[in-house]
């Protein structure tokens, strides 16, 4: 019964949102404590598990499409117009559950990522003020007439000699 293989992906695809979860709640402990050496690792485990979600969202639209013509809907229909035309009470709440669970975990989701976003906005603005700041000071040159950086510090000589 392609109903029972849907219910299987959608369930799938909720373990792997969950995981997506996992891996942008790890970004964000990383941003906030500043180990940024460690981002480049942490996205790639988050780039892998939406590969996954990728295939496994792909598998669900085709089998949506199967359930949907098996019980006189529309090929496109979405998940809310196959759990309130199901024809048993049982596939309409285990439907409506994972449409519920999903819409809560991709809402969460959403909230980590723009959390995250911001942290990274603030991360690239402040190297940039930085960066800015490390340009020589106007005028300053040296023996061969190059720009400088000046030096505001001073100066420590060896008087021995």
């Amino acid at each position: 019964m392609a109903a029972n293989e849907l219910s299987t992906l959608l369930w799938r695809e909720r373990e792997l949102l969950e995981l997506l979860m996992f891996k942008l709640e790890e970004e964000h402990l990383l941003l906030t404590t500043g180990k940024s050496k460690w981002l480049p690792f942490a996205t790639r485990e988050v780039e892998q598990v939406l590969v996954r979600l990728r295939k496994v969202g792909i598998e669900r639209t085709v089998e949506s499409s199967s359930v949907a013509l098996e019980w006189g809907l529309p090929e496109d229909a979405t998940l809310r117009e196959i759990a309130a035309s199901s024809p048993s009470e049982t596939w309409s709440e285990i439907f409506t559950s994972h449409l519920n669970a999903l819409t809560s975990i991709t809402a969460q989701i959403a909230d980590i990522r723009d959390t995250n976003l911001q942290y990274l906005r603030a991360a690239t603005r402040s190297t940039q003020e930085t960066l800015a700041n490390l340009q020589p000071a106007a005028g300053v040159y040296d023996g061969q007439g190059a720009p400088a950086l000046a030096t505001s510090g001073g100066h420590l000589f060896d008087r021995r000699f």
